[in-house]
């Protein structure tokens, strides 16, 4: 590792050396390469004089790049593609006149960017089946656990833990469908040429415009692909770009969302994140469990979403059929949001797969606030069953209840109100009256069951029918 100048954060403490690896060099400059072997195949299929030890010579140099050699001929050029021509043309001697046959820079840099997409959506595809998988694991674990629910982050009426679990699961499940959306509608730009017209491609073919066609098809089938963009200028749209990024920028604010809750959570000390045995939380304060990993979810998440703006930017700004005001921002916003969507990702799994919960705290703060939530079963309870007047109980109700919140607010006692309300004859209600009336379970609605139905009829079938891809170990760094 370099000390000496600056290394992205990104690949040196957070992403996963899977997706360092699909946005690297290596991965990048082969494929430019395998986009010239399906180029000379495709016209050598199509009649163009390129022999079979040609397009063999290139194959067997596919992965014999000298980078240094790449590097002079950039400096010499000041092009970064005619310098991979060059370089590849002399480890092919044989095979140099006939590599790039045609086609303009983007031929390859515009076809890579897609490719490597392509395979970056699956991998975060991956992390989301696994994040799903073990959100479905905790929301079933605690999905009867009653535990006080929020508005406002002010008490409302009582959830359960894999009710909210399933909150958290159904935004990813957004996020899956968007992807697969995405992922189902990625074309390559195909051999367009310099202005998209295919002009170099038809005087290649004296004027067959359907050799030209076809030898678009043919790249792409050898490519894997089953389309390519049907019209575009030199590049493909820069909104691809744009489409792409959104995918990833609502997986950040999904997570962001979830590391926030559990950020509050852990404050009200009813979870933690997973916290090793010689983990340090603040230099200072020795005793300090800071969710560290939920607060990284959420930098990274506002990185990404951020990010977003610079694909919007740079569709809107293209001129007429091709500009190279996108190619720097490009090299930056959209591997950097799949490293850090990936990271985002894998500290997501983390979290969840590791998270303690702590049912006694959780039900401590129920109890605190039952007792107001409660008052008006006790109220149509008394009513129904006891023969009290409604208005009459409703006022008691009331005037315990500013007693109870003064004892809490100012003078920093429990909730009293039910002993009030117990001590109140006009209640009438016994010790296991007042129990039944408060238990737990008895206001957390269909809480329980919707969570076991979501999880049983939605995520369940989605999880089974991608299983190979569950089991991914989330890699976490520091």
């Amino acid at each position: 590792m370099r000390t000496d100048i600056y290394q992205s954060p990104l690949c040196e403490r957070y992403a996963s050396k899977e997706m360092q690896s699909i946005f690297s060099n290596d991965r990048k400059f082969t494929t430019w390469r395998e986009l010239w072997i399906a180029l000379a195949e495709s016209e050598q299929e199509l009649g163009l004089p390129i022999s079979d030890e040609q397009i063999q010579e290139m194959k067997s140099q596919i992965s014999n790049i000298d980078y240094e050699k790449a590097k002079k001929y950039e400096r010499e050029l000041r092009h970064d593609v005619m310098a991979h021509v060059h370089t590849y043309g002399d480890a092919c001697p044989h095979a140099a006149g006939i590599i790039h046959l045609g086609a303009t820079s983007c031929y390859v840099g515009d076809n890579t960017d897609i490719i490597l997409m392509q395979s970056a959506l699956i991998q975060i595809k991956n992390l989301l089946l696994n994040a799903v998988e073990a959100l479905s694991e905790f929301a079933m674990e605690y999905k009867g656990l009653p535990t006080l629910a929020y508005t406002h982050f002010q008490a409302a009426q009582p959830t359960t833990v894999g009710k909210r679990a399933c909150l958290w699961m159904n935004d990813l499940l957004f996020d899956i469908e968007q992807l697969d959306f995405q992922l189902n509608n990625l074309k390559l730009l195909g051999c367009k040429g310099t202005t998209g017209t295919g002009a170099s491609f038809l005087e290649l073919f004296d004027g067959d415009e359907k050799k030209v066609e076809l030898l678009e098809q043919k790249i792409a089938s050898k490519i894997g692909f089953s389309q390519c963009q049907s019209v575009s200028g030199q590049t493909y749209t820069r909104k691809a770009d744009f489409a792409v990024l959104q995918v990833l920028s609502g997986i950040a604010q999904s997570a962001s969302k979830f590391s926030s809750d559990i950020r509050l959570l852990s404050h009200l000390k009813e979870v933690d994140e997973p916290f090793e045995e010689k983990q340090i939380g603040s230099s200072a304060m020795a005793y300090k469990r800071n969710p560290m990993r939920s607060e990284r979810i959420a930098s990274l998440a506002r990185y990404v979403i951020c990010d977003l703006q610079n694909t919007a930017i740079t569709a809107s700004a293209q001129w007429f059929e091709r500009t190279l005001d996108d190619s720097a921002n490009k090299r930056l916003s959209v591997p950097e949001a799949f490293l850090a969507t990936d990271a985002i990702l894998n500290l997501y799994i983390n979290v969840i797969r590791g998270l303690k919960v702590y049912p006694a705290v959780i039900k401590k703060h129920l109890e605190a606030e039952l007792p107001f939530m409660a008052t008006e079963n006790i109220l149509m309870y008394c009513v129904k069953n006891k023969g009290g007047d409604r208005q009459e109980l409703h006022e008691a109700i009331r005037k315990h209840s500013v007693k109870a919140a003064e004892q809490v607010k100012t003078y920093g006692k429990d909730n009293d109100l039910i002993e009030r309300i117990k001590a109140d004859e006009s209640f009438g209600l016994t010790e296991s009256e007042i129990e039944s009336l408060l238990n737990p379970a008895k206001f957390t609605g269909m809480a329980e069951y919707q969570c076991e139905k979501f999880v049983t009829e939605t995520v369940k079938p989605m999880l089974e029918s991608n299983q190979q891809r569950i089991n991914v170990e989330a890699q976490i760094n520091v």
